[in-house]
């Protein structure tokens, strides 16, 4: 049985182009590159055939994963969420008390996750931490040195 995961509509765009890509072009490349090895003479002596073979399988394992993510993946309508807690697609403004830093985070399901623009899991601790916080809340987050303490400044969509 599969998770129910939440998605943007970019996010879940992004998700099937990528099982597209996977099982139109991927497997074929891996199909020709076992073919080539098996070409070669004994397949008990020859590495590329293993490799080939092993590559395919990963490549097998990550097309199982996509495809179960999509079977419970669901759009997420923002306009019915509510704007007064943080939730998934929330952007939230917080500041770490301790040095008062201020950081944007938009929360995230675990396949949009990207550090570099912002975007967090719901699911890393400081996700899990913000979820279901309000205004002037504080969120208190457990890392590995200790507790971070962080005010939540701002929620948007």
């Amino acid at each position: 049985m599969s998770k129910v995961s939440y998605y943007t509509p970019e996010g879940l765009k992004k998700l099937r182009e990528e099982l597209q890509q996977l099982k139109d072009v991927e497997r074929v490349k891996a199909s020709k590159a076992i073919a080539e090895a098996r070409d070669k003479g004994d397949l008990s002596e020859n590495a590329e055939y293993d490799a080939a073979k092993e590559a395919q399988g990963m490549l097998e394992m990550r097309i199982s994963k996509l495809e179960e993510a999509l079977s419970g993946a669901r759009v997420i309508d923002e306009s019915q969420l509510d704007t007064s807690k943080a939730l998934v697609l929330s952007k939230v403004k917080i500041k770490n008390q301790t040095n008062g830093m201020e950081m944007t985070y938009t929360l995230v399901a675990d396949g949009e996750a990207d550090l570099a623009s912002g975007k967090i899991s719901v699911n890393s601790p400081i996700g899990k931490g913000l979820l279901g916080k309000s205004v002037g809340d504080v969120a208190e987050i457990q890392v590995p040195s200790g507790v971070m303490k962080f005010d939540v400044i701002e929620i948007t969509r």
